[in-house]
């Protein structure tokens, strides 16, 4: 039974890796394999080709990938595209439902402390000024906010903040920065409001029920207000 498969389709092509088969295997017959498609290549155009390679059920290390990554470097028309399994290492699991989780955070964020959560988050703790409460995603805020607020942590533009904003000394998603106290306006609203990037890069502020129009995703996801 092969160890390396090819095969053709609308799309380009894909190398099959049997997920059960011992690696040495796998890269003699990769390099074979190589070698006759550069044969047929030289009979046919010289238009440069590359490769997806699947491994099902199997995870590839970064020195398999780079071993098989070589022998393909010695052929120039030829490429791989990308690496693809049916499964992920356990802590690209565990980031991945983190990212789609709302966590429940109480805690208490003094000045100088950081509370970082990986994608969103309920807020229902104390936050005081010069303490920064940050998150990859959106923020829900019901807890006392008075420090910086930062959503979209490193560069999710598209995330919000939505709660009383009224006390914070700033607010943040993503790189796009606003100082509240600067603002008498936005500063003498003590109500709920959302906060987002809009068309401008710059943050701006609704009510809740615009969330369906300025984040219809998010909206759809949270099954409306």
């Amino acid at each position: 039974m092969q160890n390396v498969v090819l095969k053709g389709h609308k799309n380009g092509y894909v190398i099959a890796i049997r997920a059960d088969s011992k690696f040495e295997d796998v890269l003699a017959e990769v390099t074979t394999l190589f070698a006759d498609l550069q044969k047929d290549k030289k009979r046919d155009s010289a238009q440069p080709i590359s490769f997806n390679i699947t491994t099902g059920t199997r995870l590839l290390s970064a020195e398999e990938k780079k071993k098989i990554e070589d022998v393909v470097s010695n052929y120039p028309l030829f490429s791989i595209h990308k690496f693809t399994s049916d499964v992920m290492l356990v802590q690209d699991a565990i980031e991945m439902v983190e990212s789609k989780v709302v966590h429940l955070n109480a805690n208490t964020v003094r000045n100088g402390q950081i509370e970082y959560i990986k994608g969103d988050v309920l807020f229902i703790g104390n936050l005081h000024r010069g303490g920064i409460l940050r998150a990859t995603g959106n923020v829900f805020l019901l807890g006392n906010c008075e420090g910086i607020i930062h959503a979209g942590y490193l560069s999710d533009a598209q995330a919000i903040i939505a709660g009383n904003v009224s006390k914070a000394q700033q607010v943040r998603i993503a790189d796009v920065v606003d100082i509240i106290s600067d603002d008498e306006e936005k500063m003498a609203r003590d109500s709920e409001v959302v906060v987002y990037v809009n068309d401008l890069h710059a943050l701006d502020y609704t009510e809740r029920d615009q969330v369906k129009v300025i984040r219809p995703k998010l909206f759809a996801h949270m099954g409306g207000y």
